[in-house]
């Protein structure tokens, strides 16, 4: 792969996983401001907690990508368009069911995330590279708070 390939590939994959990010913040919010039941101040405070940990890192990663040369997400259907993580506009889901899915999805970011660091290695970015590991334990970190709380 050249170098530019390799490069483009990169700011492929980090705007991928900048939406990934987006879309997971909005979730993970929008779950904080619709859970209820007997465990709702936790998940609540928990949910709070990790959409702020999400949206910290989008600004971050959208300079990796600027770094690299390319342009950055520009709207909410751009950020669809190129994430892999599932809009819910459900109304009275279940807590259960919203940690559920958060698990879910952050163990789908880890794979993004994973896919980013290779890319970032192809394209010589050791940078980003070593960043990815960082944003690996965060997801993973998250994965297991939820998993913990489905028991």
């Amino acid at each position: 792969m050249s170098s530019d390939n390799a490069t483009k590939a990169l700011i492929d994959s980090l705007n991928g996983l900048l939406a990934d990010y987006f879309a997971l913040y909005l979730k993970t919010k929008n779950y904080h401001w619709h859970v209820t039941g007997p465990n709702f101040h936790d998940l609540h405070l928990l949910f709070d907690q990790q959409s702020a940990e999400l949206f910290a890192l989008t600004d971050i990663i959208a300079e990796r990508v600027r770094k690299n040369g390319g342009a950055t997400l520009t709207s909410i259907g751009v950020v669809q368009a190129h994430s892999v993580i599932e809009n819910d506009d459900r109304s009275g889901l279940a807590a259960a069911d919203m940690i559920a899915s958060l698990r879910d999805d952050n163990a789908k970011l880890v794979e993004r995330i994973r896919a980013a660091k290779a890319a970032a290695s192809t394209a010589g970015d050791n940078a980003t590279e070593g960043m990815a590991d960082d944003w690996t334990d965060e997801a993973q970190k998250r994965v297991w708070f939820l998993s913990a709380l489905l028991g």
